[in-house]
């Protein structure tokens, strides 16, 4: 498994989406792993699909489930699948069951859509995906 800071993580996905747009393999499979109220309330970088990690009420991984999901999704267990999610935890996990799972390019965005608390306990505002001027949306 890759782990790639956001701006990375958006180069890449740019550029392979690129040459996907030219004929060469399929795009990048981008995740947000976060449970489906963050995802959409919170907000997410566009063309992100939701695929928790865990969800409520459980609040709890299914690994089986994931890895099933994410293959459902991608096609490919060698297609390129970037996850993203709150602060980068639930990121690295998913992506090193992916990576366990036979899954060829797997890459975790660290510090995640919000990032880390400062020491107000705030997000966003010391590093993350918005925290970097990334492109997101909001329901």
């Amino acid at each position: 498994m890759q782990e790639l800071f956001p701006k990375q993580a958006w180069d890449l996905l740019l550029e392979r989406t690129q040459d996907a747009a030219e004929g060469a393999g399929d795009p990048p499979l981008f995740v947000d792993v976060r449970m489906e109220i963050e995802f959409l309330y919170v907000g997410h970088p566009p063309g992100a699909q939701n695929i928790p990690w865990y969800e409520y009420p459980a609040m709890a991984p299914d690994p089986a489930a994931f890895v099933a999901a994410v293959e459902r999704a991608a096609g490919s267990r060698h297609r390129t699948v970037v996850l993203i999610c709150r602060s980068g935890k639930r990121s690295l996990d998913a992506g090193q069951v992916l990576d366990a799972a036979g899954f060829s390019d797997v890459v975790a965005v660290l510090h995640g859509f919000e990032g880390d608390l400062d020491n107000n306990l705030q997000r966003s505002r010391t590093n993350g995906w918005r925290f970097d001027g990334l492109p997101w949306e909001q329901m």
